[in-house]
């Protein structure tokens, strides 16, 4: 090289700091549902994570809209989703009402956090798989239960039982099922409506009518958000065995049928 060339310093790669502001804003709500629940602040850690569902939505949109999408922040979106959605979840639901079942016997404690583990394990699988597929994938469609609608469910059970009165140690078995239900569907090959293909207008409009159903909406959450939240994820949860299973006869149907 010669002594008259400048010398480069070498360059750093950065990230950036506003969507990686609301990925670090959704996390920072799965751990203090974490903190909460560990605590006995059940209804605080429901809410926490559901505040983490919306930050976690906000962040990839924000990527795209400033045209700051990188690998780095794929990444620890993924890492961010398993403690919000997975981790949080699965302790919450221990510390509420799973870890109970130990009053029953030796036996009975290993199942209730086993059952947590099953949760959380599966969260993780459905992350590495979402991220593995990320760029073969139908965008319409989610391949298994997404894990903010599996943490929602579980949540809003969690949420609505504390308003209504019920203990956790009263609904252990049904919390046990649930929590195993919602992993295990993350994991399954059942399709779920993504809500990223919705129609638009060429601009991004929307129709009137999407207003009022959101008026609507907003008005049932006020009024009783924990029991809309818990009806609305459950039926959600439903849809796709039920969408996937019609859609399957369907094609038989259709497979059967002679050629004319």
């Amino acid at each position: 090289m010669s002594p008259s060339m400048p010398v480069q310093p070498p360059r750093h790669r950065g990230i950036y700091l506003l969507p990686n502001l609301f990925t670090t804003a959704a996390m920072f709500a799965g751990f203090y549902a974490i903190i909460s629940g560990i605590g006995g602040h059940y209804t605080e850690a429901a809410i926490a994570v559901f505040l983490a569902a919306v930050l976690d939505g906000m962040d990839g949109r924000v990527a795209r809209m400033t045209g700051t999408q990188t690998e780095f922040g794929v990444q620890y979106d993924s890492l961010s989703d398993l403690v919000s959605f997975g981790l949080a979840p699965a302790l919450v639901m221990y510390t509420w009402s799973l870890s109970t079942l130990r009053d029953m016997g030796p036996l009975w404690g290993k199942l209730g956090w086993a059952c947590a583990f099953i949760y959380a394990a599966c969260a993780a699988l459905r992350l590495a798989r979402f991220n593995t597929q990320a760029g073969v994938a139908d965008k319409r469609y989610f391949q298994g239960l997404a894990s903010p609608a599996a943490a929602a469910v579980n949540m809003s059970f969690v949420w609505t039982m504390e308003k209504a009165g019920w203990s956790g140690a009263e609904l252990a078995f049904a919390s046990a099922a649930i929590v195993v239900v919602t992993g295990l569907l993350m994991v399954s090959r059942f399709r779920y409506f993504s809500f990223k293909s919705l129609p638009m207008g060429e601009r991004g409009n929307v129709p009137f009518a999407w207003m009022v159903v959101a008026v609507l909406l907003l008005a049932l959450l006020y009024l009783a958000p924990a029991r809309v939240l818990l009806a609305g994820f459950t039926v959600y949860l439903l849809s796709g065995p039920v969408w996937t299973i019609a859609a399957r006869i369907t094609h038989r149907r259709r497979a059967r049928r002679p050629a004319r």
